[in-house]
């Protein structure tokens, strides 16, 4: 799978998802880009966009809610500060969800429970 780590990320995290092609907001030049706008550019060449913005699923803005026309799937992490240390124990769970999620969904990861489809 292609796997896009949003700004909030640690770039490390990517070495943590072995055997997806995972690339960083701010290598493609992203940087700053709206959620909006970040699915219309993530959706051609990633399949998967994994980021600590918990507000995602309750933006009113409707092509933000409208995530099957942008065909991107969206894995939330919940894991403390953000820090590398609170998202490596995430990584299996991440690992085990990629190959489940489908775009146009999204779902919520977080220590000590089951992922959670959105």
């Amino acid at each position: 799978m292609n796997v896009l780590l949003d700004e909030d990320m640690p770039h490390t995290f990517r070495h943590h998802l072995p055997g997806h092609y995972t690339r960083t907001v701010d290598y493609m030049g992203w940087k700053s880009t709206i959620n909006g706008a970040l699915f219309t550019l993530a959706r051609d060449d990633f399949d998967v966009l994994i980021t600590l913005d918990q507000k995602i699923p309750y933006q009113q803005i409707p092509y933000q809610q409208n995530l099957t026309a942008l065909d991107v799937a969206v894995i939330i992490l919940i894991a403390g500060k953000g820090r590398i240390e609170d998202l490596i124990p995430l990584a299996p769970q991440v690992l085990g969800v990629i190959p489940m999620v489908r775009r146009g969904k999204m779902v919520r990861i977080s220590p000590g429970s089951k992922p959670e489809f959105l």
